[in-house]
């Protein structure tokens, strides 16, 4: 895009860069060329990096051993994930509620060990939780939709993606499993992730850096840039995943930059 001549002094003095994952820095097991540039870049100009994703899928150890793979220099204290937003949430308003899971064995596996109640039951249950289940059957479903049918649980949902960018296109994400819900219970969910502000918040508030000094960067206008302006931080919108210059244009949320790549935002950092 190169829109951004003039901000280098701007970007280059950011301390805290909250990145999404998914059409962001990768596609699937393909590391965008320039993700580890950029990644060393925030690194040598006193930086640090922190991902955000909604992607409740893969538990952090997951995401490690994910990204590690691809040449990342990252541990558990360089996630927050929408799973795990979604485990504070559920501590805080509901705790010891029974809560029954749509989602992956990974994200299971994580509530579980955090200490939520988890029942593959139809009843009784507190709290019906949908994750982006790639492991979706149609006893999953038939159980969500019986519970939701017959019972009053709270429903939450990790996250409100429409798509998930895969390497022919795009898959049904967490938003569009809850529309088809929706069309056979008429219940929709309350959404824990982005583009809610608390992901940013809490990351932000535990390095102990001002909102001026944060930047979160991502490829989705309804969920990375919303998070980012619903928190008051620098909201930065790269052509590489989902969204286009059209849907920017047409849209009504507007980010405060727009690359086509993180290699673009590498060379206006390193052009101050």
């Amino acid at each position: 895009m190169k829109d951004y001549y003039g901000k280098e002094a701007y970007l280059s003095n950011k301390k805290l860069w909250l990145l999404d994952m998914d059409g962001t820095i990768y596609e699937e097991e393909r590391i965008f060329d320039g993700t580890l540039n950029f990644l060393d870049t925030i690194k040598k100009q006193g930086g640090d990096y922190v991902f955000i994703t909604n992607n409740s899928s893969k538990s952090v150890v997951d995401y490690v051993d994910k990204v590690r793979r691809m040449g990342i220099d990252a541990d558990e204290t360089n996630f927050f994930t929408s799973a795990q937003a979604t485990i504070l949430y559920l501590k805080q308003n509901h705790p010891g509620a029974k809560v029954y899971c749509e989602g992956t064995r990974s994200l299971v596996k994580e509530l579980i060990a955090a200490g939520i109640d988890i029942t593959e039951e139809v009843e009784p249950v507190d709290v019906v939780l949908i994750g982006f289940d790639m492991e979706l059957t149609s006893q999953k479903l038939r159980n969500t939709c019986e519970i939701l049918s017959t019972q009053d649980p709270v429903y939450i949902a990790t996250n409100p993606d429409w798509v998930y960018p895969v390497s022919f296109g795009f898959v049904p994400d967490c938003g569009s499993i809850c529309t088809m819900i929706k069309n056979a219970t008429k219940k929709w969910p309350t959404y824990i992730g982005k583009p809610e502000p608390t992901m940013v918040n809490i990351v932000r508030e535990k390095y102990g850096v001002s909102a001026d000094e944060t930047v979160v960067v991502g490829d989705r206008l309804y969920t990375d840039i919303a998070a980012g302006l619903n928190a008051g931080v620098t909201a930065i919108c790269v052509l590489s995943g989902e969204c286009t210059v059209d849907d920017i244009e047409n849209g009504e949320v507007k980010p405060t930059y727009t690359f086509d790549s993180v290699t673009e935002i590498t060379q206006a950092m390193l052009d101050h």
